[in-house]
């Protein structure tokens, strides 16, 4: 059985390197690292690329399906709850500062709404996340969050300045070492080494 890793956010140039497609962003070097090129898939209406760490078999999967409807690409890959065991979704969390990662594994989808249609579609909350921190830090090291749903909306689909991207790419090496812990050393390793920081 394949780790599938999806990296949400949504199609189009106008959210290119916005907040919210910190999933897309950070697939986009996971790729480059373990796998080929991204190619079109209809029948899933997503950018599909084929890899591997090690000897394990990946797919790395962004949907084309805008995030609220992320499930619908994801469910033909993930047709149980042990499959579900190997699915990895990498999202942005707009509650951890940029350069923070969590892993996380069985939880709820804490008001996102691609994780919300995953859960639904695969029916469990059980396979893991990697949420990418995308807030700007205040002077005690915290997200600075944003507050109110129309300020929230207009942060999460606000571009990333130069600066902050370079950040990012250094998080997408970090988390290219992270799937490589998740799939040598299993998810509590991972999450031991990587949420301490």
């Amino acid at each position: 059985m394949k780790y599938i890793i999806v990296g949400l956010g949504n199609p189009g140039e106008e959210y290119d390197n916005t907040r919210h497609n910190t999933g897309r962003i950070i697939l986009g070097i996971v790729q480059k690292e373990f796998g080929d090129n991204f190619i079109y898939n209809k029948k899933l209406n997503s950018q599909i690329g084929e890899g591997k760490i090690g000897k394990e078999k990946l797919t790395m999967v962004c949907p084309d399906t805008f995030m609220n409807n992320s499930g619908k690409a994801i469910a033909p890959l993930v047709k149980s709850v042990k499959a579900a065991g190997k699915l990895i979704v990498i999202y942005d969390d707009f509650n951890l500062p940029l350069g923070r990662i969590r892993i996380s594994f069985n939880r709820s989808s804490g008001g996102h709404n691609g994780i919300e249609s995953i859960i639904k579609a695969v029916k469990t909350e059980a396979f893991l996340r990697i949420r990418i921190g995308t807030a700007p830090e205040n002077a005690k090291g915290n997200a600075r969050t944003p507050h109110g749903d129309e300020k929230i909306e207009k942060f999460i689909l606000g571009k990333f300045k130069d600066e902050e991207l370079k950040v990012l790419n250094n998080v997408g090496k970090t988390v290219c070492e992270a799937l490589e812990t998740i799939v040598r050393d299993g998810k509590d390793k991972a999450m031991s080494i990587f949420n301490a920081g």
